[in-house]
């Protein structure tokens, strides 16, 4: 009997984040459904939880944490949202993220006008997170983009993410997938 879902989800996580890539793709239709605002969480909506992580290395002490993290139902590509935290004492610059659920994670970045999903940009240089501020990846703006998924993302699964940090420190999370579908 093969392992449950989840469990095949969150295997290979220590064997991925060695094979952390910047490489940037090219967007296509379906990155954009994954990364628009269809389907955005309704205000008032309740929160997926938090996760919190001892920072390790070079931003000196405290902790960085992924709050209300997230990751959207699609079959082939899916995004991650949430606010990262950096509670450390020095300032963080976001470069890549992998997943075992996933062949590729991009950082996507959202520009103006982006709102309807028309343009994604990869953000090449990543993300810089000052000491004390907040990083939001969401809908329609700022997220982690799951490409050539190893199987489709169903509401209830969930997945594990590796941050990769210009400093050498990593973090990781878990989101719980969910189905937030359709125009709010």
């Amino acid at each position: 009997m093969p392992p449950p879902r989840s469990h095949r989800l969150r295997t290979g996580l220590s064997r991925r984040t060695a094979l952390l890539s910047l490489l940037p793709l090219s967007v296509t239709a379906g990155t954009l459904a994954a990364c628009s605002d269809a389907g955005a969480p309704r205000e008032g909506e309740g929160t997926t939880g938090e996760t919190s992580v001892s920072d390790s290395g070079g931003a000196g002490s405290g902790t960085l944490s992924v709050n209300d993290p997230w990751a959207r139902a699609m079959p082939s590509q899916s995004a991650v949202f949430g606010t990262l935290t950096n509670g450390t004492e020095g300032d963080l610059v976001l470069v890549a993220a992998s997943s075992p659920a996933a062949g590729e994670v991009q950082l996507h970045a959202g520009a103006p006008g982006s709102s309807d999903g028309q343009s994604m940009p990869v953000k090449e240089n990543g993300f810089p997170l000052p000491a004390g501020e907040e990083l939001v990846l969401e809908p329609g703006g700022n997220h982690l983009m799951l490409t050539d998924l190893t199987e489709p993302l169903q509401p209830g699964d969930e997945v594990e993410v590796a941050l990769a940090f210009a400093d050498g420190t990593e973090h990781q999370f878990t989101a719980p997938v969910e189905d937030r579908s359709g125009t709010e």
